[in-house]
């Protein structure tokens, strides 16, 4: 896949989607951190019984997880597929591969931000973060 490049508008034009991406990954990564949970303590207790189940009474919580992994694997996928950068889920921080100043940058969003104001090398990272020209 050839690298894509953003421009300003262009990246701000996608936030409301990227954050409604975001707002789903949060979500699936919410249900799999409770089924996880909900699946140890069971296996505690089967483990307590002796595992003389006769049904195995974790086979649904695990087919609910792996669904949950796939789902999330597919919604990065896409972030992939348009060329943005998912760097932080619980944040909701993404990059947006760009040329400013005729070197390549990085146009780097975090939620709750309006839109796009800040960049940096990608050598630099989130902590390197400058403000844009002219913001």
């Amino acid at each position: 896949m050839a690298k894509r490049y953003f421009t300003v508008a262009e990246a701000n034009a996608l936030l409301p989607s990227v954050q409604d991406q975001i707002s789903g990954l949060k979500e699936i990564k919410k249900k799999f951190e409770d089924k996880y949970a909900e699946l140890r303590e069971k296996r505690q207790a089967v483990r307590k019984l002796g595992g003389t189940e006769p049904n195995d009474p974790l086979f649904e919580l695990e087919c609910d997880l792996e669904f949950l992994q796939i789902e999330a694997r597919g919604m990065i996928q896409h972030f992939y597929h348009q060329g943005i950068e998912l760097r932080d889920i619980d944040s909701g921080l993404v990059d947006f591969p760009s040329i400013l100043g005729g070197e390549e940058v990085l146009l780097c969003w975090r939620s709750g931000e309006e839109r796009i104001g800040y960049y940096h090398s990608r050598h630099d990272g989130y902590t390197g973060r400058k403000p844009l020209p002219g913001d």
